[in-house]
């Protein structure tokens, strides 16, 4: 619980503008730039055709967050439960599979640990355009997917691989591909503002 207590304290600062200059308060660099309709990931296309009512275009859903510290505790305590309720396996182990997106029980991947917060999140009342799956690169070439939380203060990311919520250009990644904020089912590229965008093969 003390390292709880430490990320929600940290996360906040960072979130409010309250430790130093950095790139998450630059107005250039505060959400991801797209660069119009990509290829969605087969495991994406999948798991919509056999969960339609979690793909679905909603009404209104098309906006961001307004960041309160309240709805920051919120994002806090989810990535956290999450990141600790489940255990990393990949789809090969699991399922002997490459590419299964699912939502996880005591096990799953990357995209499980997304489906998941995305799922939470919705229930909260968080707007489905402001909670989007997105693809990265890892420094190790790999694919992996994070969740890009849409605000008011720019874009943050959820991973199950880094315990603390993070502005998208404070992660290690590149980013290559996000869902569209209209259209859950429709994915677009991403212009990377470090410039390191790149193929994807997976999102293990």
């Amino acid at each position: 619980m003390k390292y709880f207590k430490r990320s929600l304290v940290f996360g906040f600062f960072v979130a409010f503008g309250l430790v130093g200059q950095s790139d998450a308060m630059n107005p250039h660099n505060a959400y991801m730039n797209l660069t119009g309709k990509t290829r969605p990931p087969i495991g994406h296309v999948q798991f919509c055709n056999s969960n339609p009512e979690h793909c679905k275009r909603v009404a209104g859903q098309d906006r961001s967050m307004e960041l309160t510290a309240e709805r920051w505790d919120e994002l806090i305590r989810i990535n956290h439960l999450v990141n600790q309720s489940v255990i990393p396996v990949s789809d090969l182990d699991l399922y002997a599979r490459p590419e299964v997106w699912t939502f996880p029980g005591r096990y799953g991947d990357c995209e499980d640990y997304v489906l998941l917060k995305r799922h939470y999140l919705l229930e909260k009342g968080w707007p489905a355009g402001s909670l989007l799956i997105t693809v990265v690169r890892r420094p190790d070439g790999e694919g992996h997917a994070v969740l890009t939380v849409r605000t008011d203060r720019g874009d943050f990311i959820l991973d199950n691989l880094q315990p603390l919520i993070h502005h998208w250009t404070e992660t290690p990644y590149a980013y290559v591909k996000r869902q569209s904020s209209k259209n859950p089912e429709r994915w677009e590229g991403i212009a990377d503002a470090r410039g390191r965008v790149g193929p994807v093969a997976s999102t293990n």
